[in-house]
């Protein structure tokens, strides 16, 4: 599978990989998904948790209805119901009274079963995350809910015991170790395919540190420096360019 844009770097012919994180991932969500359940992933920033998240759900559609929900600010109960709102495309106005849209979330989350991926997940407080187990918790709602965030998402789950008895599972995002950036950059990326070893791992010590965003930058500038040398293939003079540029 091929991803135009990888970790936020428009990086032409990068391809997604599959790594143990990822393999895990395809199977917890499918067992999430199959029970209506909640699950957790979380882990440092840059570690291939979203585009994971989004390949395994991917992999699911059409047959499964997939509703994404991002929060970029601390979001109260009223903003979450706003969110779902517009996620699941209703139609008319937002009702004024809690009551009132608290039914009709209700209402549209029983017709059918679906699923939810809440990005950034480590933006909610305990409101927030509190208002997803109120709706989940209603016995005609069906739908599974896919948290993605950072270490301070399962931190704040951790403290809601009502919400986090009812994770189904937890998933800890890592980095690469090194030998699994061995196995997996020359994979990632055509540059990466002939290089040598060494300097692949040259790369991940003095850059890139098992981290998959890092690793698309460094690849993106390695690329650059590629077309502008006439260079066939990567070496560590070339690396200690790219890294200049991280600095």
């Amino acid at each position: 599978m091929t991803a135009a844009t990888y970790q936020y770097v428009d990086l032409p012919d990068a391809s997604v990989v599959t790594t143990r994180a990822l393999l895990t991932a395809r199977e917890n969500i499918a067992d999430t998904v199959a029970a209506r359940a909640m699950m957790c992933i979380h882990g440092g920033a840059g570690f291939g948790k979203t585009l994971a998240v989004n390949t395994c759900l991917r992999e699911l559609e059409p047959s499964e209805d997939v509703r994404r929900v991002t929060f970029r600010a601390r979001p109260t109960a009223r903003a979450v119901r706003y969110e779902l709102f517009t996620a699941l495309d209703l139609a008319g106005e937002p009702p004024r009274h809690p009551s009132e849209f608290d039914r009709l979330l209700k209402t549209a989350l029983a017709e059918r079963p679906r699923t939810f991926l809440v990005d950034e997940a480590q933006w909610l407080n305990g409101e927030a995350f509190e208002y997803f187990r109120y709706l989940w918790d209603e016995p005609a709602t069906r739908f599974a809910v896919v948290f993605v965030g950072g270490e301070g998402c399962h931190t704040v789950l951790r403290r809601e015991p009502m919400l986090s008895s009812r994770i189904f599972i937890w998933q800890h995002f890592t980095r690469l170790t090194p030998s699994e950036v061995l196995d997996v950059i020359p994979l990632f990326h055509p540059i990466w395919a002939h290089a040598d070893p060494d300097d692949i791992a040259f790369a991940d010590q003095h850059a890139a540190h098992g981290n998959f965003r890092a690793w698309a930058q460094l690849t993106a500038h390695a690329r650059t420096a590629l077309a502008r040398t006439g260079r066939p293939r990567v070496d560590q003079e070339l690396l200690r360019w790219a890294f200049s540029r991280l600095a």
